[in-house]
């Protein structure tokens, strides 16, 4: 994939372009967006990320269109892992609703800027060091199992790191708007805002270690791993007061995205047997016999897993719910 120092540029224009649309659109008036309006903006970026995806197989290859679009449906599941913990984040700091805009466009812009940092960086090792896949892989499948069984079960407004912060900060009780400090009795003082802002912060760049691990077990070309990233992070602020709901429902999804870790971790564990160069495994030959698994594969079993994982939760939510409702004598 030829991709020219002009097509980043303006890929890169076009990413901040959309984003300061975003901010100058949506966010600079507080409120909280309706139902209709976040449907309507989360089926354009959608939309936008599908014909994106037909565009790069048209121009390039459905090889390089496979890959993105495998890459963008690990991102988009990844993401809205990532909204789960926002959604605790913000209700552990009692974030009012019509403020919450503005905490997520500023999460999703860290969240871009650290991934962005992370592709850099993946695509210079993998460059350079064949060896990587095997970090990558093992990595990726340890996140797997903790992502199986952790659970969102703590709260990262009240952990260690922001117990930490707190003690170095002054802080206000409450909030005063959107702003991030506030002059009092001629001493400047932090408001909760920025404490969520810095949490946020912090959950992006945990989930930047198993996000780019992940899509680069896909894919080796960075241009592919940038957009993926971008079309995924588009979208998803409205995307959070569309299925905001819906987020505690899908009780499987760490399961779900455990599995597509795994294999994905597996994934690369066989590629860099099948490119292996180091001295103590196999006298520094590859491992041709180890089987390459094809693009086409990884989409549709991607697809196949969050799409049982979704249908799972449903189904065990409304079981519940059905359960719940019933006399305590009938359960």
């Amino acid at each position: 994939m030829n991709i020219t120092p002009l097509v980043w540029i303006i890929t890169i224009a076009v990413t901040i372009a959309f984003f300061v649309y975003e901010f100058f659109a949506h966010i600079r008036k507080p409120h909280e967006p309706t139902i209709g309006e976040s449907a309507r903006w989360s089926a354009f970026y959608i939309s936008l990320a599908l014909l994106f995806g037909v565009g790069v197989g048209v121009v390039s290859g459905w090889t390089y269109g496979g890959e993105y679009f495998a890459g963008y449906l690990t991102e988009k599941a990844l993401s809205i892992d990532n909204l789960f913990v926002f959604l605790i984040v913000m209700t552990g700091f009692a974030v009012p609703k019509i403020y919450q805009q503005k905490v997520l466009m500023i999460g999703i812009v860290i969240a871009l800027i650290l991934r962005g940092i992370f592709i850099a960086v993946g695509a210079a090792l993998i460059e350079n060091f064949s060896w990587i896949f095997y970090v990558f892989g093992a990595l990726l499948l340890v996140l797997a199992y903790r992502q199986a069984f952790s659970g969102h079960d703590s709260n990262p407004a009240d952990g260690r790191f922001m117990r930490f912060v707190r003690r170095k900060l002054p802080v206000t009780d409450e909030y005063h708007e959107d702003k991030f400090t506030v002059l009092k009795d001629g001493k400047r003082f932090v408001t909760p805002m920025l404490l969520v802002i810095i949490a946020i912060g912090f959950v992006d760049l945990v989930f930047a270690v198993d996000s780019i691990p992940a899509i680069y077990g896909l894919t080796e070309e960075a241009y592919i791993v940038f957009t993926a990233n971008a079309f995924a992070l588009m979208g998803l602020r409205q995307l959070y007061f569309l299925i905001g709901g819906l987020l505690e429902r899908l009780v499987y999804l760490s399961q779900g995205l455990a599995v597509i870790l795994a294999f994905i971790g597996v994934k690369l564990v066989l590629h860099a047997m099948h490119v292996n160069e180091l001295p103590f495994i196999n006298d520094g030959e590859p491992m041709l016999w180890a089987p390459e698994i094809p693009i086409w594969f990884s989409l549709l079993f991607i697809a196949a897993t969050i799409a049982v994982a979704t249908i799972a939760s449903l189904m065990r939510t409304r079981g519940d719910r059905r359960r719940a409702s019933l006399p305590t004598d009938e359960r």
